[in-house]
């Protein structure tokens, strides 16, 4: 069982996929990923899929949105001075992605929302705060993006996933070896991007937004 939550983990974003050498787990993954939800964040990995799930609904209906939990300063790998502020985090984390994405990001922190698009921080939708007060960061993330939604004057009802067919990433020796290499190609990664681009001096104008 461990091996295979280690797999469907990873397809997941519950873990920092390999770096762009700059230390921040969340960009690395949003890249190809709708949703960053580490593993601190108290998600199950059938939340996980929800939300994954919905995101990928979303985008389907025209609105993309790309969603980071961050529920503590360890999720923010070498950004940590961005900890407690979703705005400044979410300026950042926009820009990190701006090259191969174009739609909304989404942060949530446990004190908080940030969303940013194409070079501006947004407001969120007046029931948004009020939605996002209950639950888990996942509930709280789908509570917003169902809001965004109905504001758009879209629906997106909660996806059904099936919790049998994520177990279903079976416990098989494939499986435990894919496990075992992935650990060792995310520490080699996390290695390098804190020496090869350190993040200092592209964080100097967020220490005050």
């Amino acid at each position: 069982m461990a091996a295979s939550s280690a797999i469907v983990a990873l397809g997941l974003g519950l873990v920092p996929a390999v770096a762009r050498a700059d230390g921040d787990p969340a960009s690395d993954v949003l890249v190809t990923q709708p949703a960053f939800v580490p593993w601190d964040a108290g998600v199950s990995l059938h939340q996980a899929a929800q939300l994954n799930a919905l995101l990928k609904a979303a985008a389907r209906a025209g609105m993309p949105v790309r969603v980071a939990l961050i529920a503590s300063a360890t999720d923010l790998g070498s950004i940590t001075p961005l900890w407690r502020r979703p705005l400044a985090y979410a300026d950042f984390l926009g820009q990190e992605l701006s090259l191969v994405y174009h739609g909304r990001v989404l942060v949530v922190m446990p004190v908080g929302l940030g969303m940013y698009e194409n070079g501006h921080l947004l407001a969120l939708p007046a029931g948004a705060a009020a939605s996002a007060a209950r639950g888990n960061l996942a509930a709280r993330a789908t509570a917003v993006v169902q809001e965004l939604a109905k504001d758009a004057g879209k629906r997106l009802a909660p996806v059904a996933v099936s919790a049998p067919a994520i177990r279903s990433v079976a416990h098989t020796p494939a499986a435990a070896v894919a496990f075992v290499i992935g650990l060792i190609l995310i520490a080699i990664a996390w290695a390098v991007s804190l020496h090869v681009r350190p993040p200092e001096g592209r964080l100097g104008r967020f220490f005050t937004s």
